[in-house]
C-alpha cells in the first residue's frame, strides 16, 4: 500500500471517528431534560412529571428522554430518528403555535399526548419496559389484560395512559393506526351509573 492510500485510509478513519463522536455527543446533548424544557411549551409537562407517581418513586427521577426517546444502544437509530423527525416538527410547532399560557398549551395537549402515545405504540412501549422489566399485575382482571399483550398485540400504552401528565381523553391506538387519524376511546361508565 502506498503512502497516498495509507493517508486516505487514515483520513477516512479519522473522519469516521469524528462523525461517530458528533452523532453520539449530539444525541446525548439533545436528550437532556434541560434541553427539552428550553422550549417554553415543555415547561408545563416537566412540572407535571415532578408531581407524578413516576417521579421520586423508589429513588427514580426520570427525565423526558426516559419515556419519550427509545432507550438502549440497539435503539440508537430510533433515538436519532425521533430527534430528527419529531424534533423538527416540534420546533416548527413551537413557533407556529402560541404556548405563552397554560390555557393555550392545553388547546393542543390532546394532540401532543396522542402523538407521544403513537410513538410508544410504534416502539412497543420500549421505554416503559426499560424500568418495568417483568410486571406481575395483581388480580385476575389485570392478569387477563396483560395476557392481551401476547394475544392481541397490545402494549403498555394501550391501557396505561395519563400516568404522568395532566389527564386528557384516552385514544384507541390500534384504531388510530388503522384509520390514520386520532380515534378516542369510548368513555368509561362508572359502576354507579350502570346500576
Amino acid at each position: 500500500m502506498g503512502i497516498r492510500a495509507g493517508g486516505t485510509l487514515l483520513t477516512g478513519a479519522l473522519l469516521g471517528v469524528v462523525m461517530v463522536a458528533v452523532v453520539f455527543g449530539g444525541e446525548a446533548a439533545v436528550s437532556t431534560t434541560e434541553f427539552c424544557t428550553s422550549c417554553h411549551s415543555m415547561s408545563y409537562p416537566a412540572e407535571e412529571l415532578k408531581t407524578s407517581s413516576h417521579y421520586g418513586a423508589l429513588g427514580a427521577n426520570p427525565g423526558c428522554k426516559d419515556c419519550h426517546i427509545p432507550q438502549g444502544f440497539k435503539n440508537f437509530h430510533l433515538a436519532v430518528a425521533t430527534h430528527v423527525v419529531d424534533g423538527a416538527r416540534e420546533l416548527y410547532l413551537e413557533f407556529a403555535n402560541d404556548y405563552s399560557t397554560l390555557e393555550k398549551f392545553n388547546e393542543r395537549r390532546l394532540i401532543m399526548a396522542h402523538d407521544a402515545r403513537m410513538n410508544l405504540k410504534k416502539w412497543d412501549s420500549n421505554t416503559c419496559r426499560e424500568c418495568h422489566k417483568n410486571p406481575q399485575p395483581p388480580g385476575a382482571d389485570a392478569k387477563a389484560a396483560h395476557k392481551k399483550m401476547e394475544t392481541e398485540g397490545a402494549t403498555c400504552i394501550d391501557c396505561h395512559q395519563n400516568l404522568v401528565h395532566k389527564e386528557v381523553a384516552e385514544t384507541d391506538l390500534n384504531a388510530s393506526r388503522k384509520e390514520g387519524k386520532m380515534v378516542l376511546k369510548p368513555e368509561k361508565k362508572d359502576k354507579d351509573d350502570e346500576e
